[in-house]
């Protein structure tokens, strides 16, 4: 009688997931309604955001953003370190945007951007059309397909 109720115990435990606060690395990250590249934006997560993220599926984890939308971001776009966006004792997010604080982790924030472009030492014009480049899940799709790559016909 004691090894069945362990048992279901073990089997209703196994079931249940359980959600770690995970923080957004990337830019703007994009919650697909699938675990793949090619699944429907349910949702966009700005840089630092933290979303409650279920257990790793191949390479892919369910998550549940601030707002309560579902669905799936890529391994790559979350780390476990929490992204505190402050200055001081400020709040950073009064007084800089998300994409200020991506772009100076890198080393660059829009001053030192403008300065370096106004002064000619580098022209920014290819990595501003690569900036603004984006390519739909329907290219992705026919990429994938014609190199015979996994993912190519979903």
């Amino acid at each position: 009688m004691k090894t069945r109720l362990i048992a279901a115990l073990l089997a209703i435990a196994a079931g249940m997931t359980v959600a770690t606060p995970l923080s957004v690395q990337v830019r703007k990250a994009k919650v697909r309604a699938k675990p793949s590249q090619l699944g429907k934006v349910v949702a966009t997560v700005p840089y630092g955001a933290e979303v409650q993220a279920g257990t790793l599926q191949r390479g892919w984890h369910p998550v549940t953003t601030k707002d309560g939308k579902k669905g799936w971001l890529h391994k790559s776009a979350l780390s476990t370190k929490r992204i505190t966006m402050r200055s001081g004792t400020t709040d950073a997010a009064t007084g800089v945007s998300s994409d200020e604080v991506a772009l100076a982790g890198k080393g660059f924030n829009e001053q030192v951007e403008n300065k370096l472009k106004s002064d000619g030492k580098l022209d920014y014009t290819w990595v501003d059309r690569m900036a603004a480049f984006e390519v739909d899940a329907d290219q992705i799709r026919a990429f994938r397909t014609q190199g015979h790559l996994p993912g190519g016909d979903e």
